[in-house]
């Protein structure tokens, strides 16, 4: 069985992905978490996965951006 909420993760994932690449950040690992997909209570886990150093620095310098607006 799976989370009823796996297609709306599905999709969030993707709204995730779509703004990360707006500010030139490609998390290769982002995800659902299988675990947490195949259990029937509450909504499944965003696995954000491993990213490069570089990586980890524009997620930085884009989230700092965002909470200066």
């Amino acid at each position: 069985m799976t989370s009823p909420y796996t297609h709306e993760a599905t999709a969030e994932v993707a709204e995730l992905q779509a703004a990360l690449k707006t500010h030139g950040i490609i998390l290769p690992s982002l995800g659902l978490d299988l675990p947490s997909v195949v259990q029937s209570y509450g909504a499944p886990l965003v696995e954000l996965g491993n990213c490069n150093l570089d990586t980890a620095r524009a997620l930085t310098a884009a989230l700092r951006k965002a909470a200066d607006r």
